[in-house]
């Protein structure tokens, strides 16, 4: 169950990391328009907000300090994908909202599993 967990927060990393740097790196144009009743500004926040679940659901309990922030991390992390989900239902894109769910799912499960069985503390 372990090693799941840290597969799951690892695969959940690297996709939080790819996104959020492609937010931080495009055009205002290309965000604005991707966003367009939250701007620029908010994708740009989006994308630092994904960077630190990325930091987040590794850094802690890879360095061993403060490992009880993985689980943290990883309820923000659901907490943004179900802000996700809701950008995705308002847009009408059935695929964002479908990747985004299964996003959500497994930030759920790291939580679940680091904040209960598999928890760095016990």
């Amino acid at each position: 169950m372990n090693l799941a967990l840290w597969i799951i927060a690892g695969l959940l990393a690297a996709t939080f990391l790819a996104s959020g740097v492609l937010k931080l790196t495009q055009s205002q144009e290309k965000l604005a328009a991707a966003a367009p009743f939250g701007g620029a500004g908010l994708m740009r926040l989006v994308g630092v907000l994904e960077i630190l679940a990325t930091a987040g659901l590794i850094l802690p309990a890879a360095l061993g300090i403060a490992e009880v922030l993985v689980p943290v991390a990883a309820v923000g992390a659901a907490v943004l994908m179900a802000g996700a989900v809701t950008f995705h239902l308002r847009r009408r894109e059935a695929q964002g909202v479908v990747v985004t769910l299964v996003l959500l799912a497994l930030a759920v499960v790291v939580a679940w599993g680091r904040f209960g069985p598999q928890s760095f503390t016990s």
